[in-house]
């Protein structure tokens, strides 16, 4: 004996328990043809075996069948009587047993709420359970449900699938409505979480249930006008997405892209009571596509009513619409009395639809499951051992072993958790001309596959809301293109965000990008950062107007001294030039040329070589020259001191005195830079902090100490210099020397003076332009303050120009 547990009605009668009273039975209400068609496979594959001689031959099954009305405790009701049939007896063995026999396996339910509650119930007695339709992941835990089986792929696979599915076509923000029953809450709870790993959001998701009131189906409704999201991911069983069509239907909700689950994707009567075609162009997964032989035949083959029951009453009533004289209801104006001999011919409706026939296929699998397990218990060859007693622990252990394939070629086994192979056929709903929907196969999902194979669609083919062949658009935000990233909007899911810009030097170059590249050191983001593009190089150079003009003054500084030199040379014999040390003169002149010079050496692209010489050039030359003035200036000084009686002080800073002071004061300098140059000299360095989108070649100090030293000893030599020569300002003489030296120096120090702040201050190349500047203000200082006024008498005023003048006396003018 199998047993066998279909849901013949879809719902029930709410009933209010007083907790006083004895509640009475659930009265079951909506005849479901659907349960009558599952029962008739069952029978089906049951006669076919009797039929058989090479599978059980001589061995006969018989079935008893329960309606659960999709109740979890009629289920379980229904359950135990199956389990409860046999009765151990005290009656000799030649008296016939009158019992019941006990059930070695259960066929069904369709549901997987009812599937988890019977299935705990038996798992204690190892009754095998195979259902043809109980999807939920949950039921393939071996440890709360031992004894159930299914012909169907787990939901684990489904929804997976789906959400590979939404993925697919870029639906990143989505509705889901799931049936509020262990099918529909396991289901979409795995295809969330596969949705958010694969970056895709739900904007709601809402459960419904057939036996729901008005006013929670009115919330839905609601919450579905109200939402942004163009894609809902429906998980319902087919009897609550026939009570869905009807709200949608009443409230005219269309324009949404609906993406099913098996339970209801491929069944035609949800496409007949969809007339207004609200669910055109849906996609989802359907059980692949089956055909058995003769079932259609045997289902169809509806014999004459001889059992006056209540329960075929009604079926015969609903099957051909029409109404018996005993019945308890009167006969509407649409409808004839029933005979009792009608046949189907002409009669379209659900029990005449065979669109569910891979279901039915489910059922058939699972008939022939037991009965090979059966076969092999008995030891069945061309006879079987009637001696064995099977039990349904002894058929369980074989029923998960058996491997064999049907008389159409399908292959039927069970894995470690009861389950078959997940494949899924992809159906798109697509409308044709006269009105009617078309089921089109437009791709595969086989889970046996590797992940990135395991999805197969034909884009091309494919219908999706409204009978349009354009994807449609469901995102809460739309992509951010690059040069931008996203940022997560406060309070809403992951797929809702704002797009902001690539901050200076990063850059995103891909789309939805999360973070955006900070660009390499020598790089910067273009206008658009989507792209690092090399930065502009800077230095001071001679092609730019600065670098021109700068070294046109370094040139012009050049030529002026040489002129200047030119004019002392050939006039060195007379006294204006001879007076106060002529070599001095022309020794501060050579400085004063490779002072001009050496600046120079800072304009152009910095080298290693470039930038050790620029540095102590400048130190040398400026030493030089200041220690040439300061001998003019001592010269000055002494020459007075001389002048007065007894004194004697020019024999001790005669010519070579004077040449050796400069020398050691210059030789001074050259060891602080050989120093320098040894330890830590200047180098040429990519300057990336200064402006952010240009590298600057700058000569890096090296010891900042070392540059700080070369400056700083010439700062004490110039304010040594204008000290003596401020003291010696006021010496009475026609022409005293001593005037001009401090006015020069005056210049010199305050060139220096700002030059620091000024240096400090300045950005990249302008630091080095500052320098040049201090270099070339200080020179062209000197050279003016020194010898300009004497080129004028020497040029313009020769009559001047002699001994007398020179050694004139006259009262000096304060200042």
């Amino acid at each position: 004996m199998l047993g066998g547990i279909f849901s013949f009605h879809s719902s029930w009668k709410t009933r209010w328990d007083n907790y006083i009273d004895k509640p009475s039975p659930l009265e079951c209400t909506s005849l479901n043809f659907r349960g009558f068609q599952f029962a008739q496979a069952m029978r089906f594959a049951i006669e076919e075996i009797n039929n058989s001689t090479d599978l059980l031959p001589a061995i006969s099954l018989g079935y008893k069948i329960y309606d659960d009305c999709g109740s979890v405790g009629i289920s379980v009701r229904a359950a135990l009587a199956l389990a409860n049939g046999h009765e151990v007896t005290s009656a000799p063995s030649n008296t016939p047993c009158i019992t019941p026999a006990q059930v070695l396996a259960i066929i069904g339910e369709t549901s997987s709420s009812p599937c988890m509650a019977i299935a705990t119930v038996i798992g204690p007695f190892h009754i095998p359970m195979i259902s043809h339709f109980a999807t939920c992941a949950c039921l393939s835990d071996k440890t709360k449900y031992p004894s159930f089986l299914r012909t169907i792929p787990s939901d684990y696979y489904q929804s997976r699938a789906l959400a590979l599915l939404v993925k697919h076509f870029g639906w990143t923000w989505v509705g889901a409505i799931r049936t509020n029953d262990d099918y529909g809450n396991n289901g979409i709870a795995i295809f969330t979480e596969t949705a958010q790993q694969l970056g895709v959001c739900l904007e709601y998701s809402v459960a419904i249930f057939r036996t729901d009131p008005p006013e929670k189906m009115q919330k839905i409704i609601d919450i579905i006008k109200a939402s942004t999201s163009k894609v809902i991911v429906a998980f319902l069983s087919n009897m609550d997405m026939d009570v869905l069509i009807h709200e949608l239907t009443h409230h005219n909700i269309t324009g949404y892209q609906w993406v099913g689950s098996e339970g209801w994707i491929s069944d035609y009567q949800i496409a007949k009571l969809d007339r207004h075609h609200i669910l055109d162009g849906s996609i989802g997964l359907s059980i692949p596509k089956a055909h058995v032989s003769g079932m259609r035949e045997f289902m169809l083959d509806v014999k004459p009513l001889n059992s006056s029951t209540e329960f075929f009453t009604e079926f015969w009533e609903a099957l051909f619409s029409c109404k018996f004289k005993q019945s308890k209801l009167s006969l509407s104006g649409n409808q004839r009395e029933c005979t009792g001999h009608e046949d189907l011919t002409g009669v379209h409706n659900s029990f005449t639809d065979m669109s569910l026939m891979p279901i039915f296929n489910n059922v058939y699998k699972g008939v022939y499951a037991v009965a090979h397990a059966l076969h092999r218990v008995l030891g069945c060859n061309e006879t079987c051992n009637n001696k064995v007693q099977p039990d349904p622990f002894t058929i369980l252990q074989h029923v998960r072993k058996i491997n064999f394939k049907t008389k159409e070629g399908d292959e039927v086994y069970f894995n470690e958790d009861g389950d078959p192979a997940a494949k899924y056929d992809i159906i798109n709903w697509q409308p044709t001309e006269h009105g009617v929907v078309d089921f089109v196969t437009v791709g595969l999902y086989d889970a046996s596959l590797p992940s990135d194979k395991q999805l197969n669609l034909n884009n091309k083919s494919l219908i999706f809301a409204q009978n349009s062949k354009l994807v449609p658009v469901s995102v809460c935000s739309e992509m951010c293109p690059p040069g931008t990233r996203k940022v997560l909007q406060k309070g809403k899911p992951v797929c809702c965000f704002d797009c902001i810009s690539s901050a200076e030097g990063e850059i995103s170059n891909v789309t939805d990008s999360v973070t955006c590249v900070q660009c390499h050191p020598e790089f910067w983001s273009n206008e658009r950062r989507d792209a690092c593009v090399k930065k502009e190089i800077e230095f001071l150079s001679y092609e730019e107007i600065m670098g021109a003009l700068l070294t046109a003054a370094s040139l012009f500084g050049t030529f002026t001294t040489a002129s200047v030199s030119l004019i002392f040379f050939m006039h060195r014999n007379s006294p204006i030039v001879r007076a106060n040390n002529s070599e001095l003169s022309f020794l501060l002149l050579f400085s004063l040329t490779l002072c001009f010079l050496c600046s120079l050496s800072f304009i152009g692209q910095p080298s290693e070589w470039s930038c050790m010489l620029r540095h102590t050039a400048f130190g040398i030359t400026f030493v030089l020259c200041i220690s040439c003035i300061l001998g003019k200036t001592m010269v000055v000084l002494m020459a007075f001191r001389a002048t007065l009686p007894g004194s004697n002080m020019m024999k001790w800073f005669g010519p070579t005195q004077q040449r050796l002071s400069v020398l050691a004061f210059t030789l001074i300098q050259i060891v602080i830079c050989i120093i320098w140059l040894t330890s830590s000299p200047p180098f040429p360095f990519k300057n990336f902090q200064e402006l952010k989108d240009k590298i600057i070649l700058e000569c890096a100090l090296g010891s900042a100490v070392g540059y700080w030293a070369v400056l700083g000893y010439i700062g004490i030599l110039a304010i040594l210099c204008f000290i003596l020569a401020f003291l010696a300002r006021k010496l009475p003489d026609n022409f005293n020397e001593a005037k001009f030296i401090t006015f020069s120096m005056l210049i010199f120090c305050a060139v220096w003076i700002t030059f620091i702040p000024a240096y400090v201050s300045s950005p990249g190349k302008f630091s080095v332009a500052v320098e040049i500047f201090a270099i070339l203000g200080s020179s062209f200082g000197l050279l003016f303050c020194i010898f300009i006024p004497k080129c004028y008498i020497i040029l313009l005023k020769p009559e001047k120009n002699t001994k007398k003048n020179m050694m004139g006396k006259m009262i000096p003018n304060s200042f």
